[in-house]
């Protein structure tokens, strides 16, 4: 996906991470993740209130490995999730 030709905004996220295991949303040192899958309520609103940024649309970078989201950037929480 290319944020820069397709916007996605807070009502476009759980269709578009549809089917993920878990969602981490990185705001500098601060980081929340979510499991869309489980069952006890709606998260995406929250979801979207972290992963939405100031512009209306998803924050960058935002990357899906298999089942998994990990979307806006802090160097300490990317390297622990993707093991570097």
């Amino acid at each position: 996906m290319d944020a820069r030709k397709q916007r996605y905004v807070a009502e476009d996220l759980p269709a578009l991470m549809r089917g993920a295991q878990s969602v981490l949303v990185v705001k500098g040192k601060d980081a929340a993740r979510f499991e869309p899958s489980s069952p006890g309520g709606d998260v995406w609103p929250h979801i979207a209130q972290l992963a939405i940024g100031p512009t209306g649309n998803l924050r960058a970078p935002a990357l899906k490995l298999g089942q998994r989201w990990i979307v806006g950037f802090g160097e300490q929480a990317w390297s622990q999730e993707l093991g570097g």
